[in-house]
């Protein structure tokens, strides 16, 4: 176990907000051992910055981790030359070029017949009517798993993400992971034969051309489901939010003084989607004074990082004329996430446009409260709306 302080949280209160307490550790302990985490924590931005590089002291390998257990060893767990041979091969499905070219037509025209049905009802949850709708067509699209309903995209990939969160070893939410796995692996049986006929640009297909291993196969899928599901869906609608919430920031981009891709990447700043990514100490290391020892486990904060008062200006504000440069939403090293061009284009250029050209007077329905949870993975949990209908 490392040498860094302790700093103890209420693990309920950090999952309502984590970010009273990533105030209290980036100014009196930026590394410190979380023991209701059972890891220490890095949150300053540029010490993770300069950190997540170093993978061959914090190794993204992690043979005992729950993500290898649940749902196979794929390309985030794996560092060097292994994991850029997997992203090479995936590349092609979620180029800047495929993602133009490919993907983003058929995210608008989701968004539309998503839209048209919703657009005379007045009123709706928007997490549930539109963001996971169409997150999860679109993601449906890009893994090559038509034969997929949206319902089932979105509810495997929260029992995904539920388990490999599941740090305190609830047997039910591995249960749900398990089951969740298991349609997957007969969702892409059934879609190889139909992908090896009729080859497309979706991950399934361009694996199967890369001929990578069909181990790695299933399991870079379901690490494309588990992140590029609730993800995108999180930032559709906590961006909508954000935006309802702070009308002078809306009037910005409707005065054309902002453009979509400044609130998206305000947003991801402001509250990243992904919170935390997790690393094992492969070797004895020191630093900020702190010593490292071997399978030691590190969790590197983006959700602090973020909001670092050292890199961003007043940084609990939601300001979308913000330079966003040293946002580590994404990530910061070779792990940075493959689907960022995708999610840029699903959120930025079809979502966000789309949703306030629609739904005329959009705001929020003040009969219920608008709920946010999460650290590890954070977002809303409902976004209750009304428009105008003519």
């Amino acid at each position: 176990m490392s040498n860094a302080p302790h700093f103890e949280i209420d693990v309920s209160a950090f999952w309502a907000d984590p970010y009273p307490d990533f105030v209290k550790m980036r100014r009196d302990a930026p590394i410190a051992f979380v023991p209701q985490l059972g890891s220490t924590v890095f949150t300053r931005r540029d010490d993770i910055f300069s950190q997540e590089k170093r993978i061959d002291v914090f190794s993204s390998h992690q043979p005992a981790g729950l993500m290898n257990r649940l749902m196979g060893h794929n390309m985030m767990r794996k560092d060097g030359e292994a994991h850029m041979a997997e992203r090479t091969a995936m590349f092609p499905s979620v180029s800047p070029r495929t993602v133009r070219d490919t993907w983003r037509g058929q995210f608008q025209a989701h968004a539309d017949r998503i839209l048209d049905e919703l657009s005379p009802l007045g009123h709706a949850d928007l997490c549930k009517a539109f963001a996971l709708p169409l997150s999860a067509e679109c993601l449906k699209d890009i893994t090559g798993l038509t034969n997929m309903r949206y319902q089932d995209m979105d509810a495997w990939s929260q029992a995904m993400i539920d388990g490999i969160a599941n740090y305190s070893g609830n047997k039910e939410v591995e249960a749900r992971c398990h089951a969740a796995t298991a349609g997957i692996d007969a969702a892409i049986d059934d879609m190889v034969p139909v992908l090896i006929r009729h080859p497309n640009q979706s991950i399934l297909s361009v694996l199967l051309a890369a001929g990578q291993a069909m181990e790695s196969v299933r399991a870079n899928v379901k690490l494309a489901i588990s992140g590029g599901q609730n993800e995108p869906r999180d930032a559709i609608s906590g961006t909508i939010w954000a935006l309802l919430t702070h009308p002078d920031q809306l009037a910005l981009v409707r005065q054309q003084k902002a453009k979509w891709i400044d609130v998206f990447e305000e947003y991801a700043r402001w509250i990243a989607p992904i919170g935390m990514s997790p690393r094992r100490v492969a070797k004895r290391w020191s630093y900020g004074g702190v010593d490292f020892e071997p399978e030691d486990r590190v969790f590197f904060m983006f959700g602090s990082a973020n909001r670092d008062e050292n890199c961003f200006e007043n940084p609990e504000l939601f300001d979308v004329t913000r330079d966003t440069q040293k946002s580590i939403a994404f990530g910061a090293g070779p792990h940075y996430c493959a689907g960022a061009f995708a999610s840029r284009a699903m959120v930025a250029d079809v979502a966000l446009p789309s949703i306030f050209a629609r739904l005329n007077g959009l705001r929020l329905d003040d009969s219920q409260p608008v709920r946010i949870g999460g650290w590890a993975f954070r977002g809303l949990l409902n976004l209750p709306v009304a428009w105008d209908v003519s």
